[in-house]
């Protein structure tokens, strides 16, 4: 049909297909979104190939959006499991190189054609740019050729079928991990206290430091009948009523500190009110809580901070993020001024900046082609993938840079990341359904299943030690296993299995080592000979 020799119509045909196939159940399992794919091998046998720069376009837009989603916590992501991730993803590569030196000695197969056969089967373009400098042959093309298509179909059923091998129920697991988060930064409460302890009695809320000593924040203070919000100076008296906010522990501790609970409750006087507050003044955004000095300036306290669903507790030192949510006590005609002040603009919030977009893509692509030199025979480069995920991360961690913003909402960036999927995974899907058949055809079975077996067995391996030794969590292990073979679909495919952010940390983690571990041993395997 005349029609499908426009990609753009065959593009969305694509999509439209694949979505439909995706939402077919078996047995309660469904490929969701990475059932595109399939529908688009089928599509390249026949003939229809997107141009590249589709593909390179959603490539560029996925992981840009992952890198940015990443960004914010992969610094404590990398210090507490960053040791685990780094090593499980090296062993990965290590098992497909191990893998495929042994294809070489026992079936006596060239090893430039080997090289090929391992970038193809982790679907690495940096490596078979690597094999094809080290080697200069033509074989090194063909084996990435032959094991490409089944790197990239293996690895997503690989991962969309793993829950189901290891008997996890998703819903289950969601939940666990879920509750686990929110145990990272417990539930923030309030509570009354009677200032009884001889300690505090008499004593400033700065002699008694008790921010630093308990965790919690004193939000009013009534003495006899006069209701305040206190100050660093404000004078603890004996039988005064203390309103607290904070965690359960941190304000078990402020009982320990001043005294006993008590169930009488402070009443805000009648020009006093407590509102929440939206962050899109991008002057504040990157500032600490403390630099802003709500109290000397409106009078005002933060009793607590809501952020991407989880409530914080406040401290002089927490950094403001855009899109954080205040609860502030103030006065009532300060509520205008902190509004000035802090931009509460519901629309700023749901409009994308596509400045910080373009901007962060462009640096990235920059990067990814720096290129350097260890040796005559050695020279590492980020590439396309690799230099727009690291400055993503890097400028997500920042957060903001002068006037720009380097964050997204949570809308915008699922958009982006959705869209940039789904031409992605067009694009490489088309490619490899139109070298499948040829390929088997060509060079027999045997190489097939060699392909086949080096994709395979180090995500197997990285299964069998993370239950006895590693003992990540399921998405941190799918995340991990999709970095480690260096597997856009791959992560794709994990997106399908949890709402979390949680696989997208653990492949930016580990996709940079990947790479630089697997150039290594692609320069060690075209050197060897038996």
């Amino acid at each position: 049909m005349d029609l499908f020799l426009s990609p753009i119509f065959a593009l969305f045909v694509i999509i439209t297909l694949g979505f439909v196939v995706g939402n077919v159940k078996i047995a309660g399992f469904s490929f969701d979104v990475s059932a595109v794919i399939f529908v688009a091998l089928v599509f390249g046998h026949f003939g229809v190939i997107m141009p590249p720069e589709i593909e390179r376009i959603g490539m560029v837009l996925f992981i840009f959006t992952v890198g940015i989603q990443a960004g914010p916590g992969f610094i404590d992501s990398f210090k507490k499991y960053g040791r685990k991730f780094a090593l499980l993803a090296s062993i990965i590569v290590f098992v497909g190189f191990a893998a495929a030196m042994g294809i070489m000695y026992f079936f006596k197969i060239d090893s430039d054609l080997v090289a090929g056969l391992l970038c193809g089967a982790l679907t690495s373009t940096p490596g078979l740019t690597v094999a094809i400098d080290a080697s200069s042959s033509p074989l090194a093309s063909i084996g990435y050729g032959i094991a490409y298509p089944f790197g990239v179909i293996g690895v997503i059923l690989f991962i969309k079928l793993l829950p189901k091998f290891i008997r996890v129920d998703l819903e289950k697991e969601n939940a666990r991990v879920e509750h686990e988060q929110k145990e990272s930064f417990p539930l923030i409460i309030n509570d009354h206290f009677v200032v009884e302890n001889d300690t505090a009695v008499g004593k400033s809320l700065s002699e008694l430091m008790v921010r630093n000593m308990t965790g919690a924040t004193i939000s009013r203070v009534q003495h006899n009948d006069l209701c305040i919000t206190p100050k660093h100076s404000t004078i603890l008296y004996k039988g005064d009523i203390v309103r607290a906010v904070g965690s359960q522990k941190a304000l078990e501790m402020v009982e320990i500190l001043i005294g006993k609970r008590s169930s009488e409750v402070i009443s805000l006087s009648s020009d006093y009110e407590v509102e929440q507050i939206l962050i899109t003044n991008k002057q504040i955004v990157g500032k600490k809580l403390g630099e802003i000095s709500l109290y000397q300036n409106y009078n005002a306290v933060v009793t607590r901070i809501r952020r991407s669903g989880i409530d914080i507790a406040p401290s002089p030192n927490l950094t403001i993020r855009f899109g954080d949510k205040l609860t502030v006590a103030a006065p009532k005609d300060s509520f205008s001024s902190l509004g000035k002040l802090m931009g509460n603009n519901d629309r700023i919030l749901s409009d994308t900046d596509f400045l910080p977009i373009s901007l962060g893509i462009v640096l990235g692509i920059l990067v990814g082609y720096i290129e350097v030199s260890f040796s005559e025979y050695f020279t590492l480069s980020l590439g396309l993938s690799g230099g727009i995920l690291i400055v993503a991360i890097l400028l997500s961690s920042i957060g903001k840079t002068g006037p720009i913003i380097w964050t997204m909402s949570g809308s915008a960036n699922q958009l982006l990341r959705q869209m940039g999927l789904l031409f992605f995974l067009a694009g490489v899907g088309t490619k490899a359904g139109s070298q499948l058949i040829e390929t088997i055809v060509t060079h027999g079975p045997m190489l097939f299943l060699f392909g086949l077996a080096i994709t395979i067995l180090p995500m197997i391996v990285a299964v069998i030690l993370n239950k006895y030794f590693f003992k990540l969590n399921l998405f941190e292990l799918v995340g991990t296993i999709s970095g480690g073979m260096t597997s856009t679909p791959g992560l794709a495919a994990c997106d399908s299995l949890t709402p979390s952010n949680i696989p997208g940390r653990a492949y930016a983690s580990v996709y940079p080592i990947a790479m630089v571990v697997l150039i290594v041993f692609v320069q060690i395997l075209v050197r060897i000979t038996f």
